[in-house]
């Protein structure tokens, strides 16, 4: 057998050390590149980190599509808004969180909810995450909110959002306050203070900001004084004309134009809660809307049932219009856009 002289085997010795070192130099390279690359991209806080200060931005996590688009009206450029329901197949209701929802939550520089026991599940979230970023609250700025001791924004009390605990047909607890209708994205005047807080709170986190957000929060508020304007000039036309609603969705929005709400609250809480309506107060339901004391009947677009089909079939052998409204954005649209379009189908259907 052939063996090769000793100095030829040692120089291929040296050869091949000397390119595993190099080799695993590279390796250790690379490796301390993607570390700091993966430190760069980690951020903490849900701000993306990034290598000038300037080009950060506040991370904002919205309960709903509703919150989430008003938070990117405000906030412009400075923000980036993850919205955790964005579908209107989603009913709020009903949602189940994921593991990823919860990650971002815990991520936020700021949290918007609606409250009220409208979105429990951003309260859950919260507790589990143990997140110090300030939380708004939306219900809490409506004239309505009864709790006391509670403000907009910050701290996580909501213990005092009580009432009564309802379960569905399907075993989802709603734990909504009693008498207070939570579906406050329906009443611009409480929009208006929303507002006011998101700039507010973005402006305590991002101070070289706050005149950009001033600025356009002030533009939402005078877009939000349009809507009201318009709500204003549906009142003096049709000011106590009867509407029916089979869940209190829009009501805020129907008592803001001058309109009374004949619907039995029993019959728009059964439907909410996904439980069936009595039979005494779906014959009283049928009765007020058949008798000739109902202009426009408002549905929820996102959920419904049997005893919400007699009220449209009835409504509709009477000719009386009936409207669809959502409780989270229609795609394409801005919240603006959204309340003006149900503002104006609902002026329609009065005036047809």
């Amino acid at each position: 057998m052939y063996r090769p002289p000793v100095l030829i085997m040692i120089l291929t010795a040296v050869i091949i050390v000397d390119m595993t070192t190099r080799r695993l130099s590279t390796l250790l390279a690379l490796g301390a590149a993607s570390a700091l690359t993966l430190t760069a991209c980690a951020g903490t806080g849900g701000t993306p980190a990034t290598s000038s200060p300037a080009e950060a931005t506040i991370g904002v996590v919205a309960s709903t599509n509703v919150y989430g688009q008003i938070a990117e009206e405000i906030g412009g450029d400075a923000v980036t808004v993850t919205s955790i329901i964005t579908s209107s197949a989603q009913d709020p209701h009903e949602f189940e969180p994921t593991a990823q929802d919860q990650l971002t939550v815990s991520e936020a520089d700021l949290i918007i909810e609606n409250g009220g026991g409208y979105d429990g599940f951003m309260d859950a979230m919260i507790e589990a995450s143990g997140t110090t970023a300030p939380v708004i609250t939306a219900a809490t700025f409506n004239h309505d909110y009864p709790a006391e001791g509670e403000v907009g924004e910050e701290g996580h009390d909501h213990a005092e959002e009580e009432g009564h605990d309802h379960t569905d047909e399907d075993g989802h607890d709603h734990a909504h306050i009693e008498g207070f209708n939570e579906h406050v994205w329906y009443d611009p005047h409480t929009m208006e203070h929303l507002a006011e807080a998101i700039a507010e709170e973005l402006s305590t986190l991002d101070p070289d900001n706050a005149d950009l957000f001033e600025t356009n929060a002030a533009a939402f508020i005078d877009q939000i004084a349009g809507l009201e304007a318009s709500l204003d000039e549906i009142s003096a036309a049709h000011a106590g004309t009867g509407v029916f609603v089979t869940e209190p969705v829009p009501v805020y929005l129907i008592v803001a134009a001058g309109l009374e709400n004949l619907t039995p609250e029993a019959f728009s809480e059964a439907v909410e809660e996904g439980q069936d309506v009595p039979p005494a107060t779906l014959l009283e339901a049928l009765g007020i809307v058949e008798d000739g004391s109902v202009k426009v009947v408002i549905a929820n677009a996102q959920t419904g049932g049997a005893e919400t089909t007699q009220v449209i079939d009835a409504a509709t052998a009477q000719s009386i219009p009936v409207l669809e409204f959502t409780e989270t954005l229609p795609e394409g649209q801005t919240y603006i856009s959204w309340m003006q379009q149900n503002i104006a189908e609902l002026a329609d259907a009065l005036d047809a």
